[in-house]
């Protein structure tokens, strides 16, 4: 791609317009669930609903959150790991979030 071309891209991107809806938190669960059980992003669901252009993208299966100096601290405690080591932590934590669905679907 040329850098005019991208240029180009980044400028109608400038343009987009972020909007969010104040709908009542029961139907932002529904549009969510039904999100994920279409594998999309909540904001392409919601594309689609208003009938608007989704790309075929796939979604990324991961979940994220941010962690603090302190949450890393609080997590090498409960993990017995040293605080710095955020790789184990992490993996730790996946190994934690993994049981908790096993949890839920034999439930």
């Amino acid at each position: 791609m040329t850098d005019r071309k991208r240029w180009e891209k980044e400028q109608q991107a400038v343009k987009a317009t972020q909007i969010a809806f104040d709908i009542g938190l029961e139907t932002q669960t529904q549009i969510k669930k039904h999100a994920l059980d279409n594998s999309l992003a909540p904001s392409d669901q919601i594309r689609k609903i208003l009938g608007l252009y989704v790309k075929s993208k796939p979604l990324r299966p991961r979940l994220t959150i941010s962690l603090s100096g302190e949450d890393f601290e609080v997590l090498a405690e409960k993990y017995s790991l040293d605080s710095n080591d955020k790789v184990k932590i992490k993996e730790q934590a996946a190994k934690e979030l993994i049981e908790y669905a096993k949890k839920l679907k034999g439930q």
